[in-house]
């Protein structure tokens, strides 16, 4: 078996397609239960054996969600962080984000936590485990730090306290059962390890072939600096309640090294519709096609964009034929503006205690949930690409920190947010691209007014990171914007306010009890969906 293994990770990586990828992630899933049985240690596989590009292939689309991280996609992502943020709602109980409901122990609230450890992590501590001190993959043990810092940052921003530093180096060093680091600390390391590895890449070094982002641009390393620049600019901004004079400090030292435009963009380009690869939000909740098992998009993220008149409103929502179902054909439907109706989050189906037709009734309600907008065929399909982090995102937190500390200018940095995060639709394809006069138009009637010039920058962050629901989420938790009302719901966990983290994995806390009781007895509140961790106290 570890012959068959060693052979095609030894292929090297022909194309940037994702294909190529599948084959090795299919190959690797069916060998796992072998290896673990036969106690295989990873470490007797010299670098020399195969190419680690494929392995930084594998992570950047398990950091997509794609393969079987898509049920966290469906589950902790969606169902909850999406609903949370009100950018999707639902009738159904399956949508615990939607009323803030289930115990610690369903499984949706901890799914990420037991899909990231042994995917996205696993796999970003072995490259950079693998490549460290070979000159060879000079920079891709750089991107490989970025990488796994990206991904420990998303999975402290869900819970607080997590497995840090023992994390993920079960197979290198024999580390079953990680101890919960602090966040405080978790965060002092992310920053030094993006800002140390951002200065590191070299521009006369390695070109990693399998890198899915920027293999394809002209300056590949140059773009990975601005990505990593952008990342740390993210990181910082993240501590702007607990510790100011660090996120300036490092705002300061990544100015004029962010991304500079939408081609900067990492993009994760989903060029098969093969199981494994498939666009993550397409594959978590609407798999073949069945656009009613994913929900809808919320009245509070839909009546923003109408009131708003935004011309990213017909590329975003649709309102499918009501008797769209699996491998249906959605034309019939509507994308146009006047059609678009969201659904308000907080309610049952039919007359329950708190049942949609008995809170709303005709004409609030429209009579049938399949009249309610649902993303777009545009959007929402198996070889849509997944937008990583963006030059928009990255224009917003510098025009927040313009307007905290006066570096750099607020509105103008707003208005490229703005324009970009209107014009990056166009990867999409041609149906998402949206011309720069129609931008331009939305930007004239919503200039920025520094008087509420917070709650302008973060309110478009929040609308530019639809499907984007985790950083949508910490987003708002920093800054409390967009001002969402909460919902009321009997039985809610956290009633009338919008949960500030997730409970932990009820599976870890079984098989990792010592570690998981020292974490929640050294948490404020203890783990609670109200509790808030360390960047996000009161």
């Amino acid at each position: 078996m570890i012959d068959k293994i060693n052979k095609l990770l030894n292929m090297k990586l022909q194309t940037k397609y994702i294909l190529a990828s599948a084959v090795i992630l299919t190959t690797l899933a069916s060998c796992k239960k072998d290896l673990i049985k036969t106690n295989t240690d990873p470490n007797s596989v010299s670098v020399d054996a195969f190419n680690p590009n494929n392995i930084l292939t594998a992570t950047q689309l398990y950091y997509t969600g794609s393969t079987d991280n898509a049920i966290e996609v469906e589950e902790t992502e969606i169902q909850g962080a999406g609903c949370m943020i009100q950018h999707w709602a639902s009738t159904s109980p399956y949508y615990f984000g939607d009323k803030y409901l289930g115990a610690p122990t369903s499984g949706g609230w901890g799914s990420f936590f037991d899909h990231t450890y042994t995917s996205t992590i696993k796999n970003a501590v072995d490259l950079y485990t693998i490549t460290a001190g070979k000159p060879q993959y000079k920079n891709l043990h750089q991107i490989a730090r970025i990488i796994k810092a990206m991904a420990f940052e998303r999975i402290t921003d869900v819970y607080g306290d997590v497995p840090y530093f023992q994390a993920g180096q079960a197979y290198n060093k024999g580390i079953y059962f990680p101890k919960y680091d602090k966040q405080k600390d978790i965060y002092a390391d992310l920053l030094k390890e993006v800002e140390q590895a951002t200065d590191s890449l070299d521009a006369n070094a390695d070109k990693p072939t399998g890198d899915l982002f920027y293999s394809g641009a002209d300056d590949q390393i140059g773009a990975w600096k601005r990505f990593g620049n952008t990342l740390l600019l993210r990181m910082a901004m993240r501590l702007t309640k607990v510790e100011p004079e660090t996120a300036k400090a490092y705002v300061t030292r990544v100015a004029g090294k962010t991304m500079q435009s939408n081609s900067d963009n990492a993009i994760v380009a989903h060029g098969t519709n093969d199981p494994l690869t498939i666009n993550r939000i397409y594959r978590g909740i609407g798999e073949d096609g069945d656009i009613q098992l994913s929900g809808q998009i919320s009245k509070t993220f839909i009546d923003f964009l109408k009131d708003n008149s935004d011309p990213r409103l017909p590329v975003l929502s649709y309102v499918y034929p009501p008797d769209f179902s699996a491998g249906g054909d959605p034309t019939g439907g509507s994308a146009d503006p006047a059609d678009q109706n969201g659904l308000p989050n907080g309610y049952d189906a039919g007359n329950t205690p708190h049942g949609i037709l008995s809170y709303l009734g005709p004409p609030a309600y429209l009579g049938n949930i399949n009249l309610y907008s649902r993303p777009s065929p545009i959007i929402f399909n198996a070889t849509a690409p997944t937008l990583v982090l963006t030059y928009a995102e990255s224009e917003f937190l510098l025009a927040d920190a313009a307007k905290r500390w006066g570096i750099g200018n607020a509105e103008e940095h707003y208005n490229n947010g703005v324009h970009a995060a209107i014009t990056q639709l166009a990867a999409f394809g041609d149906a998402g691209v949206i011309s720069d006069d129609d931008a331009t138009t939305y930007l004239e009637a919503h200039p920025y007014d520094d008087a509420n010039g917070l709650e302008m920058i973060n309110t478009q962050f929040w609308a530019c990171t639809f499907f984007n629901e985790y950083e949508a989420w910490a987003n708002y938790r920093r800054t409390g914007y967009p001002a969402l009302k909460p919902v009321t719901y009997t039985g809610s966990q956290s009633p009338g306010a919008i949960p500030r983290r997730m409970y932990y994995s009820s599976v870890d806390k079984q098989v990792n009890t010592a570690n998981y009781n020292a974490a929640v007895a050294g948490m404020t509140g203890g783990d609670k969906i109200t509790s808030r961790m360390y960047w996000d106290a009161q």
